[in-house]
């Protein structure tokens, strides 16, 4: 069964995972996912990412979830942005602030996958694929 929406499907697993206490979860590889494992694993939101069964068809990545001492999860919440039925984006002098700069926008431009600090500081804006907090 193909998904429409792959980011989508990516972000439901890890708040899926998250909920009930998972130490990692695994979602279909592709090259944006990578990026934004690395995105959320430099923010402090993911332990790390490993591949599996890299380069052939099938390829995964192992996502292993951060978890606070008290066993609170790091990502306490998602939102999806942009959707394939409605793209937002934004100019550099747009990009949004989540959560008074606690929270993270992951923003794809043309310079590659970003956060909206990132983007703002190299002067480029784009379409902003989700939130995180």
């Amino acid at each position: 069964m193909s998904v429409t929406d792959p980011i989508s499907d990516m972000l439901t697993r890890i708040r899926n995972a998250n909920m009930v206490g998972h130490e990692s979860v695994e979602v279909p590889s592709s090259k944006l996912k990578i990026e934004i494992a690395e995105i959320l694993q430099k923010e402090g939101f993911l332990e790390g990412y490993e591949l599996e069964d890299e380069g052939k068809v099938g390829a995964k990545i192992r996502l292993n979830l951060h978890y606070w001492s008290k066993g609170e999860p790091a990502i306490t919440g998602l939102q999806r942005i942009s959707k394939p039925g409605l793209r937002r984006y934004s100019s550099k002098t747009d990009l949004p602030i989540v959560y008074g700069n606690r929270g993270v926008a992951v923003v794809s431009t043309n310079k590659g996958v970003m956060t909206g600090m990132e983007a703002r500081k190299s002067g480029v804006g784009g379409e902003v694929l989700f939130y995180v907090w």
